[in-house]
Formats: structure tokens, C-alpha cells, sequence
């Protein structure tokens, strides 16, 4: 189970907690302009836009769970395992790639978010693995810059766009139930409420109670309801890392604590890590479960060797005596 989310303020930010039950030796990734993207049954892309993000530890090709290019364009993968239906078969006359390479292939070649839908609509995914021992991941997608956000998933063979207002995506269900369901709680406020009743006597017993009714538990549409309120409502203070301080914060609003969320097989579901890019910065931030240090890496443009950092180690606690 995942949440992303965007935030334009003086930066322009977009990030994810990424929700899992296991690792898969998870590496800050930094692919430059000239390493070669080799694909399935695209022509390779020897040179690209260079590109950072979080990626599977592999050096023939990032396994991007999510990411961000040199021109601001970001992207994210999230868990969709009960409506992801890929083309079973690669479709003749359409740019055809496989879903581990969706945010590669679009951050590689796309500069906006308008230029990679307008890819995405000739784009089929198609229902193969990277390797034989690695599971076809079933997946949605929420891509983004300053200017524009969308959402893309696989239903039915197709690649179903949809405009994306809240800025906000989560797991299953489909986009579209997400958007319906926000409606149900237009009411709520991050003022201080006045009373609709009679009685002057009466008021709020403490304050965020505008607020009352927001859902706190850790279920796909109750983190989207969240996210988007606190996205929505996010006031970010002075300093100059500021906006990333609260972007952390707005995502540590639908993390989830080990031990909070158990899959059927028991298993600890848990954010294992957060991340926040700074799209006209080039910088990516990240922060581990193990380890709630924010660790910043730049991008890197030139050369043709991609480049990964472990997101390993104990916690860092400044101890003053």
C-alpha cells in the first residue's frame, strides 16, 4: 500500500510514502543522460533525459519505483493488484512496454506531464516480466509537474488517462472511486467551527474539530481522504527547507507504523520509506523507516554509468549530554 502526493508552493514538490511488507533491496538510483535504457520492444534510448529516483538494486536497467528527470517531470508506481490488466500481447501500430519500465520509459523521453500523456495515449502495457524470477508487478501510475497531474492504469488491456485535481493517489480502488468518495467529505474544515445550534452556550470542546469525521485508519481510501485534506490545507512555514520539512509531514499523516497494518499472511505492512523530490532543484529526498535522517542526493546529468545508494542504517539521534 502506497500514497503519493504533489505540492506546489514556492517549489513545486511531488513524493510517496511506499507501503510494503518486504524490501526489495530498494536503492536511491541516478541514471545520466547517456546510460542506455534498453527495452523490451522499444527501440534503446542511448540518450535521455537523465533521471533520479528510487529503484530496485539492479545495474542493467532501474526498476524505477518512482523518480523524477532533469526538466521536473515526476513520476511514482503504486500497488494496484485488483484492477491492473495489461495487454496479454503487444498491440501492433503502439509504443508497447512492459511495467517495470513505465517510469523510465516516460521520464526518459518526456519533458512535461503534458508531453508524457500525450505518449501514454499510443502506449500499451503488456503483461511481461523482467525476469523469470521476478513477478509482473500490477500497478497505477500518477505522473506530474508544476503545471499538471494525471493518473494512468491499466484496465482491460487499455491505458486509461485521467486528469488528476487532488493531486493525491493511493492503492486500489480505481482513481475514479477516489474522486467520488472525497465528495463525501467536502464538509470538512481546518478552521476553528461555529455552532449551527440554538444555544450560544455551545461550542467546539477543543480545536480541529472542523475536521471531525476525517478517517484515520491506514485503508487506501481513507490515506486518499487524508492526503488530500492535508495537501489541501498545508501551511508551510519559514526557513529553507521549510516546504520539504512539511512535505515529510503531510506524508507522515498516512504512514504506517509496523505492527498497524497485518496482510493475510501476517505480515507487517509498513512505510519503508518516504520520499520528496524537488523538481526544479533536482534534488531527491528520502527518509527510511530505520532511519528518519532526511538524506538529499542531486541529480547527475553527464556520463553513462548509472549510479545507487544504499537506504540501509539505524537510526541517527543527535545525543546531547
Amino acid at each position: 500500500m502506497c500514497t503519493a502526493l504533489t505540492s506546489n508552493g514556492k517549489k513545486f514538490l511531488f513524493g510517496r510514502n511506499l507501503d510494503l511488507e518486504y524490501g526489495f533491496q530498494e536503492r536511491v538510483t541516478r541514471v545520466p543522460r547517456r546510460f542506455p535504457l534498453t527495452f523490451r520492444a522499444e527501440p534503446p534510448l542511448r540518450e535521455h533525459y537523465a533521471l533520479i529516483g528510487t529503484a530496485a538494486e539492479d545495474g542493467n536497467f532501474p526498476l524505477l519505483a518512482d523518480g523524477m528527470n532533469e526538466k521536473g517531470l515526476c513520476a511514482a508506481g503504486l500497488n494496484f493488484p485488483e484492477s491492473a490488466s495489461y495487454s496479454p500481447e503487444r498491440a501492433p501500430g503502439a509504443h508497447n512496454i512492459a511495467p517495470h519500465e513505465m517510469i523510465a520509459w516516460v521520464l526518459g523521453r518526456c519533458a512535461c506531464a503534458k508531453e508524457a500523456e500525450e505518449l501514454l495515449r499510443g502506449t500499451r502495457v503488456a503483461a511481461e516480466a523482467y525476469a523469470p524470477h521476478y513477478p509482473i508487478a500490477p500497478l497505477h501510475w500518477i505522473f506530474a509537474d508544476r503545471e499538471y497531474c494525471f493518473v494512468a492504469e491499466p484496465r482491460g488491456g487499455r491505458l486509461d488517462l485521467y486528469e488528476n485535481t487532488a493531486g493525491v493517489l493511493a492503492n486500489e480502488p480505481p482513481f475514479g472511486f477516489h474522486m467520488q468518495n472525497l465528495r463525501a467529505y467536502l464538509n470538512l474544515t481546518a478552521e476553528y467551527p461555529k455552532s449551527r445550534f440554538p444555544s450560544p452556550a455551545l461550542r467546539p470542546y477543543g480545536v480541529g474539530m472542523g475536521a471531525f469525521g476525517l478517517p484515520g485508519d491506514c485503508s487506501s481510501s481513507s490515506r486518499f481522504v487524508r492526503a488530500a485534506f492535508y495537501r489541501a490545507n498545508s501551511a508551510c512555514g519559514e526557513g529553507k527547507f521549510a516546504e520539504v520539512s512539511q512535505f515529510f509531514h503531510v506524508l507522515g499523516a498516512v504512514e504506517m507504523p509496523r505492527g498497524g497494518v497485518l496482510t493475510a499472511e501476517g505480515k507487517c505492512d509498513m512505510t519503508r520509506y518516504a520520499c520528496c523530490m524537488d523538481a526544479e532543484a533536482g534534488v531527491y529526498y528520502v527518509k527510511t523507516y530505520e532511519n528518519s535522517r532526511v538524506r538529499a542526493y542531486g541529480m547527475r546529468t553527464e556520463g553513462d554509468v548509472i549510479q545507487q545508494f544504499s537506504m540501509q542504517g539505524e537510526e541517527d539521534i543527535l545525543f546531547v549530554d
